[in-house]
């Protein structure tokens, strides 16, 4: 790791063992997002990285806030990306947290299922995307992200995320679409 932007980035995620269960080591991007020089270089480091593999044909870069709550840490991620590419971001939100026609789609969960929406006029047919995130681990959500974008009938360019949890095997979800991320961890 010889990028001293990247380097910056890592040197604050934390990890918590045996959080939030024993087994668990939690990657914590708190810190992070507590010191503005870091964020700004995950930020440009995600956009540097949009900007060589695509140019200039992203539309919009689409935003997982998977909650009503504050504890949404991704969602952070996607209007940032997007302002700095000088792109527009849409929301891809838990059922019932949009206004207006949505369309949605379900995907599992250890513990049962859950399901995620987009308002329906949020992109037109053939628009390209990038689905941002802070972490990949099982990839269900953001396969569900695809599946939603596809729905829209929107080309997704690639999914990308500041950390992936490599043990988990998420990218394999994620079938044809590109994945990149900036950090990975077992």
């Amino acid at each position: 790791m010889a990028d001293p932007e990247l380097q910056l980035v890592a040197r604050r995620i934390r990890s918590f063992p045996d959080f939030p269960i024993p087994g668990v080591l939690f990657r914590d991007i708190s810190p992070l997002l507590k010191d503005p020089d870091s964020f700004r270089a995950s930020i440009s480091l995600l956009a540097n990285h949009l900007k060589k593999a695509h140019g200039g044909r992203i539309d919009y870069i689409a935003g997982k806030w998977s909650g009503g709550r504050l504890d949404s840490r991704g969602f952070l991620f996607g209007p940032s990306l997007a302002q700095e590419l000088g792109l527009g971001c849409v929301l891809i939100r838990k059922r019932g947290k949009l206004p207006g026609p949505t369309v949605s789609t379900s995907y599992a969960l250890e513990y049962g299922k859950a399901e995620l929406e987009i308002q329906r006029d949020a992109l037109e047919p053939g628009q390209k995307v990038v689905v941002v995130d802070d972490l990949l681990a099982t990839g269900g959500t953001m396969r569900a992200a695809c599946e939603l974008l596809g729905q829209l009938q929107a080309e997704v360019l690639e999914c990308v995320s500041l950390v992936e949890l490599t043990s988990l095997k998420g990218r394999e979800k994620l079938g044809a679409v590109p994945f990149f991320s900036l950090l990975q961890y077992k």
